[in-house]
């Protein structure tokens, strides 16, 4: 990664904050920039997804709510079947979303287009999860998202605490070991997880769009410069906040400024931080800008950050010995060993040679570390001309990725 010379350690991690982030605020500033936006289903309105986005489409849809053991209420969407599908569920899939959207991110194409419609015409039994402290996971059994404490977990607790609950839930519903599916951040967690053991046993196998295990590579120009900019307002403005919310004013008054400069283009934007998507045409974009981003914990960016600036995986690091001892028994935050992940456990891994943000460089880290796994248990797939949001809302991601990722749940079916 580029960091801008000069900068102190705490600029140096909220630059990287920021990098890590500023794919998605591009959609805030656009919004703020009065760029244009989708006029079809009003999937800003009242409602949960399932009335919103499925069941207009002629779908049928569950809303189903999952509670974690630390008390947060998430919300999950079931699609049970296709269109004039049997009366029986099929092979449950879940699908986990990326930092900064939620499940919704997954619905915003057409039918032909989503990953979730065209597995539910499959035949497969389709549940979508939506990550806490977003628009449909914002409840607590005590906790009110107004205060600190409701926002005081990192993606750590994501591995801990909602990626076990949601499977189990999606277990004991069907009686069935469901694939999973996920996307950027979706694909950490998972990974964080199998690297301790958790949910293999629980789990078919995992699909992996964009895996991002390493962040040492990422490179998005435009991100460093805005970072360097106003790496000062950054500090202040997040740092000292728990929830980091793109929408808040201080983040959506920098990016108007910036979409309104000389030259400046918000669309251009996104494939300038993300990479330049192969397959997005502009309905695609409107969609997504009418509906994304969602709020996440400060901390889970400070986390990432973290990624970036160590260049390995750990958990979340309290910087002060004492605070990490007092966590995890010693003076550094414990490693998420890739190279742990069971051999057997089935695996389809996809990343594009366009990616800013899962850098194919990073991504082949990761390879080097699965080089033991079992070869008849681990699917590569390399699109040279892929970055990072083709591989949810690019109008051609059903036939370079869905299709071979179908095929490969079929072999463990």
């Amino acid at each position: 990664m580029i960091v801008p010379a000069g900068l102190s350690p705490s600029a140096a991690v909220a630059v990287a904050l920021v990098v890590a982030s500023l794919h998605l605020a591009v959609a805030a500033g656009a919004r703020a920039a009065g760029q244009p936006s989708f006029r079809g289903r009003d999937i800003a309105g009242s409602g949960g997804p399932c009335a919103l986005a499925v069941a207009p489409l002629g779908y049928p849809c569950e809303e189903h709510q999952v509670t974690t053991a630390d008390g947060y209420i998430l919300s999950l969407q079931r699609i049970p079947r296709g269109r004039g599908g049997g009366a029986r569920a099929g092979q449950p899939v879940l699908l986990q979303h990326g930092v900064l959207v939620d499940g919704m991110s997954w619905l915003l194409a057409s039918p032909e287009e989503s990953l979730p419609f065209i597995l539910a015409d499959r035949g497969f039994d389709v549940w979508i999860a939506n990550n806490r402290g977003t628009r449909w996971s914002r409840r607590h059994v005590s906790l009110d998202p107004s205060s600190r404490l409701y926002w005081n977990w990192s993606w750590d607790d994501l591995v801990v605490n909602d990626l076990p609950a949601m499977v189990d839930f999606v277990c004991r519903q069907t009686g069935q070991k469901p694939h999973y599916v996920g996307h950027s951040m979706g694909t950490l967690v998972a990974l964080a997880a199998f690297s301790e053991g958790r949910e293999v046993d629980q789990l078919k196998s995992a699909a992996l769009l964009t895996p991002v295990a390493y962040l040492a590579h990422i490179t998005t120009p435009i991100g460093i410069l805005l970072a360097r900019a106003f790496v000062g307002e950054i500090i202040s403005d997040f740092l000292g906040v728990a929830e980091f919310n793109l929408l808040a004013p201080p983040v959506t008054s920098l990016i108007r400024a910036f979409c309104r400069g000389p030259g400046a283009n918000c669309y251009d934007l996104v494939g300038s931080i993300t990479g330049k998507n192969y397959c997005l045409n502009s309905s695609a974009v409107d969609v997504f800008l009418k509906y994304e981003p969602q709020p996440t914990s400060t901390k889970t960016m400070v986390h990432f950050a973290q990624t970036v600036r160590d260049g390995v995986l750990t958990k979340y690091d309290y910087v002060l010995p004492e605070r990490n001892i007092a966590s995890y028994g010693q003076a550094e935050p414990p490693v998420y060993e890739m190279s742990n992940i069971p051999a057997g456990f089935p695996l389809f891994l996809t990343y594009g040679g366009r990616d800013s943000l899962a850098d194919p460089a990073d991504v082949r880290l990761l390879l080097e570390d699965l080089r033991g796994h079992d070869p008849d248990k681990l699917t590569v797939q390399y699109l040279d001309q892929f970055a990072h949001l083709d591989f949810v809302i690019g109008v051609c991601a059903r036939e370079y990725v869905y299709k071979d990722m179908i095929a490969f749940f079929d072999r463990f079916n």
